[in-house]
């Protein structure tokens, strides 16, 4: 039987957008390799932008495939929406009888709301691999199954059958390699700076109030086991194939939710990836657990450029709001590492978050100053549905239905204004970069001068709001030239980022 896989990957504000190369997607490529492993076909639908009602329909009858499945996101389901709306509606009535099935994160989080969409008639609630194996060969044997654990069924007549998930897949290894083919891997947006992005894991052992991992692992009846990695034979294994197939690729982009989650794990892998693999690579790391003889052997594998949540500068509220314990003085010695070893450093921060306030944001940006980090991504806060800092917005007011879903600052806070998070934001790295130069200062002056520029930022009448739209404007004309760059001139882009690379070495 023929699965075609939907996965929407872009932006509301880039769903017109043509050029783009999109992303590789590791849950899909899974998927797609237990099913072609049982003898069934798989076929991506990979949308770059959004599609007129006409086009979709026609890449769809083009596929001829005896289910679809879409890919879910959050930020992804207005669209899902319309097009699940389109095929029902379709004038062709073979193409509205296809059953059409929505999987992925948002399917997890809420999976009673994404059944009630019209022309949905599936969702997966867990992890998808096995309970479309069962679909699909129920499919092939001409049965209407509809007991299978981790799939939520509506009928015809409109009753919900409802399942139970099924355990999550504990040991990585039983998993065939993800089916790097189903992509046009080679012309893929990172593919065209010869970067791969891989997964060696799934799941994440903390709790952070922000992040769906906290539910995601309470889904599952087996949820001790939630955070998995490949073994690190196997997973040098998938690196050696990934590089068999595409020998271009000189880089490797880890997304792996804490890529140090497991020392020993860590400490066995390594060691493998140094002797057989040694490409450069960045990956995401966490603070608290953090030592120096880890950050040496990230080095000598080659890393060059860590992600790390900082996400507020307040230890009592970061520890309150979103569960996170680190100390901001073991922050501070971990920069310190990342110095030494010459490892770029990127932090992500969060804006907005629920009960925080204009000079709480300064902390976060006084932090990053005083880390010294290299890079720093300032990210507005989104109430992820069924998350728990969701729940502690909802339940202080702050989530209003009549705000635009596509509005960049979700919550109505009073003591934070929307324009006030805004030019937070936009204005987030030009502040860290101020407060560095203070911080150089010889002590006494630095004090005054910090005084004096908190003072600014924070004072009723400070234009704020103006500020935000001229950040944005330089922003929005920086990232066109940085999109144009790697379109016209991938080797030049490569290139500056070499020589990034060397400088900071």
């Amino acid at each position: 039987m023929k699965l075609l896989l939907i996965y929407p990957d872009f932006l509301e504000e880039d769903k017109y957008n043509r050029s783009k190369r999109g992303n590789y997607s590791e849950g899909l490529a899974s998927i797609s390799a237990v099913l072609k492993r049982a003898g069934h076909e798989v076929a991506l639908y990979h949308l770059l932008y959004m599609p007129e009602k006409k086009e979709f329909l026609a890449k769809i009858k083009e596929h001829s495939a005896d289910a679809i499945g879409f890919s879910a996101r959050t930020t992804a389901m207005p669209f899902i929406k319309d097009m699940a709306e389109w095929l029902d509606d379709s004038e062709i009535a073979e193409m509205s009888e296809i059953p059409v099935i929505i999987g992925g994160y948002h399917a997890i989080l809420v999976p009673d709301d994404c059944i009630q969409l019209r022309g949905v008639d599936m969702v997966v609630s867990g992890e998808g691999e096995y309970p479309l194996l069962e679909y699909m060969n129920s499919l092939r044997d001409g049965l209407s199954r509809t007991d299978i654990e981790s799939i939520n069924f509506k009928l015809k007549s409109g009753e919900i059958i409802k399942n139970p998930v099924a355990p999550l897949i504990e040991n990585l290894d039983e998993l065939p390699f993800p089916d790097f083919e189903l992509f046009d891997f080679k012309n893929l947006d990172r593919s065209r700076n010869f970067t791969a992005m891989v997964m060696l894991s799934r799941g994440c052992i903390f709790s952070c109030t922000y992040c769906g991992n906290s539910q995601f692992r309470n889904v599952y009846p087996n949820k001790k086991n939630y955070c998995r990695f490949r073994s690190p034979e196997k997973a040098i294994e998938l690196l050696q194939l990934l590089l068999e197939k595409y020998p271009f690729i000189k880089y490797l982009e880890f997304r792996d939710a804490i890529f140090n989650m497991y020392k020993d794990w860590f400490y066995d892998f390594m060691p493998m990836y140094i002797e057989k693999i040694k490409l450069p690579f960045n990956c995401n790391l966490r603070f608290d657990i953090l030592d120096e003889k880890m950050v040496a052997m990230l080095k000598e594998g080659g890393c060059y450029m860590i992600d790390i949540g900082l996400e507020n500068g307040n230890e009592e509220f970061r520890q309150k709001y979103l569960h996170r314990s680190m100390k901001n003085e073991h922050m501070m010695q971990v920069a310190e590492w990342f110095k030494k070893y010459k490892i770029t450093t990127l932090t992500y921060n969060i804006v907005g978050l629920p009960h925080e306030t204009l000079a709480l944001s300064l902390e976060t940006v006084k932090l990053n100053a005083r880390l010294s980090v290299d890079k720093v991504i300032p990210n507005i806060f989104y109430p992820y549905p069924m998350t728990i800092l969701e729940k502690t917005a909802r339940e202080a007011g702050f989530i209003d239905s009549t705000v635009d879903p596509n509005d960049p600052v979700q919550l109505r806070m009073p003591q934070y204004p929307k324009y006030d998070i805004l030019y937070m934001a936009f204005n987030f790295n030009r502040l860290v970069k101020k407060y560095r130069a203070i911080y150089a200062l010889p002590a006494e002056k630095s004090t005054v001068a910090e005084k004096k520029l908190d003072n600014k930022i924070l004072a009723k009448n400070y234009p704020r709001k103006f500020l935000y739209k001229t950040a944005k404007f330089k922003e929005d004309l920086f990232i066109k030239a940085k999109k144009l760059l790697k379109k016209l001139s991938p080797k030049l882009f490569i290139f500056l980022k070499n020589k990034t690379m060397k400088e900071v070495k």
